[in-house]
Parts: C-alpha cells; sequence; structure tokens
C-alpha cells in the first residue's frame, strides 16, 4: 500500500505539472460554465419561470452539476492524450502498478474541479445566487458535488482508453454529456418535459445531483418536488449512482488501461 501511495503522489504531481503547463485546456474549461451562468440567469432567465423559487437559485445548482461533469472530461482527454503519445507504454515498462496511474488521474482531475467550482461558486454570487442553508449545507453540497464528479471520471477515464484519437473521444464525450445534462432537471424543472424526457430526466443521475445539490444548498424555496423516487430521495440517489460509476467503471478502466499499448 505505500508503494501503490507513492506511485499516486509521483504520477499526480506530474499531471498537476502538465496542466500548469497547458493552462488554456483549464481556462477554456471554466470559461464555458461562466458563459452558460450569464446566458441562462441574464439574457433567459426573465423568459423562464420557476413556480416557488428565484430562477437564478434554481439555476445554480444545475450549473454546478454541469461544472462537475464536464470537469471529468479532463480524465478521458488527458488519458487519450497519453496514450498517443505512448506515455502509457513508458508507464507500463516501470516497476509501478498500473492501477496506480490510472488513480491518479482521476485525483488530479478532481483537485482541478474543486477549483473549477470555486470559480461557478464565485461567479453564482456575483450574479445574485446564494445559498441559504449555512455554511454546514454549502460544504456539504460542495462535497457532493466533487464526489461525483470524481466517480463520474471513472466513465471518461475508461471512455478515453477506449477510443484512438482526441478528435474521436470529443465527440464521444459530448454524445454522453449533453444528453446528461440537458435533458435533466438542470435548467428547467422536469413537468415541464414531455412525459417520456419527463420520466428519463427524473431518473437521470445527474437530475438527482442537481435536486440534491439544490436541498443541501437551500435553493428548493417552495417549488413542487416531482412525485418519483429519486427526485423524493435525491441524496440516497446520487449516491446509489456513485457508488454504480465506481463499482462498473473503475474495473473496467483498470482492466482496460492493462490492454493497452
Amino acid at each position: 500500500m505505500s508503494q501503490w501511495l507513492n506511485d499516486v503522489r509521483a504520477v499526480t504531481t506530474r499531471n498537476i505539472i502538465r496542466a500548469k503547463r497547458t493552462p488554456d485546456v483549464i481556462v477554456f474549461a471554466v470559461l464555458q460554465p461562466i458563459m452558460f451562468v450569464v446566458l441562462f440567469s441574464q439574457v433567459f432567465g426573465g423568459a423562464i419561470n420557476v413556480p416557488g423559487t428565484d430562477y437564478t437559485n434554481f439555476l445554480m445548482a444545475g450549473i454546478f452539476a454541469q461544472t462537475a461533469i464536464f470537469g471529468a472530461t479532463f480524465s478521458g482527454m488527458f488519458m487519450v492524450q497519453d496514450k498517443k503519445d505512448g506515455l502509457i507504454d513508458r508507464f507500463r515498462t516501470l516497476p509501478m502498478s498500473n492501477s496506480a496511474v490510472v488513480f491518479a488521474r482521476t485525483f488530479t482531475d478532481l483537485l482541478l474541479n474543486a477549483v473549477s467550482l470555486l470559480v461557478m461558486v464565485l461567479t453564482g454570487l456575483a450574479v445574485g445566487w446564494r445559498p441559504d442553508s449555512g455554511i454546514g449545507g454549502f460544504l456539504a453540497g460542495y462535497g457532493l458535488l466533487l464526489i461525483f464528479s470524481w466517480s463520474f471520471s471513472w466513465v471518461l477515464v475508461w471512455l478515453g482508453l477506449m477510443v484512438k484519437s482526441v478528435e474521436a473521444m470529443n465527440s464521444a464525450t459530448f454524445m454522453v454529456l449533453f444528453p446528461l445534462t440537458f435533458l435533466s432537471n438542470a435548467f428547467v424543472p422536469s413537468d415541464s418535459m414531455p412525459k417520456v424526457l419527463q420520466v428519463f430526466a427524473e431518473w437521470n443521475p445527474v437530475s438527482s445531483l442537481v435536486q440534491a445539490t439544490r436541498q443541501l444548498f437551500g435553493n428548493l424555496g417552495d417549488a413542487p418536488v416531482p412525485d418519483s423516487w429519486p427526485m423524493q430521495n435525491p441524496l440516497i440517489a446520487v449516491f446509489g449512482g456513485i457508488i454504480v460509476f465506481v463499482v462498473i467503471f473503475c474495473p473496467l478502466a483498470i482492466r482496460r488501461y492493462n490492454q493497452s499499448s
């Protein structure tokens, strides 16, 4: 275990140094959710009515969830680039744990996500968002977003090891992330959707994350809660999703890494 932890630390340090040398990737990844905040709160906010709560407070939990989900793409993008550059082959020739390399990738992106979410918190405060549940609720919501982003990064690591190019990874990422984020309750209430999409949205793990985050931040207000099990029990649902992502995709990612060349 001591050797494994040393391997994780070494590769995590390497990943952080690499991220510092490619700041443009981080900057654009942070600017995108800021753009969504401004567009939805200042441009579309006046046209979208959410009964029982202010739209900015309703919106920010969705933006936070989107930031956490999109931040997990670092895992897949950097992993496929390392494979393309032959670095994975180099790692596999060294006397180090293969699983440590994959875990280090997800831990690095967890740190990057923590910074991105902090920027989004400041942006939300600037446009009028206020967490109303106190410091304890705020920290719990912030921690839940990070845990979910870490679990979801395993999906992107596995996907990054499956595809053969950065271009293919870009296309695959959008095909996975856009349905999960936009077919959810992140930007509009799910009851405003057609019935089939409403059912999908309410059982979408991202919707559970958004609903749980709104609850922890105290941003639900008097908005009606859909009468479905995930929306009535969002914390249980989101932790169930976290467990599923880790249990399924962590072994798959490690196995695929061992087969990669």
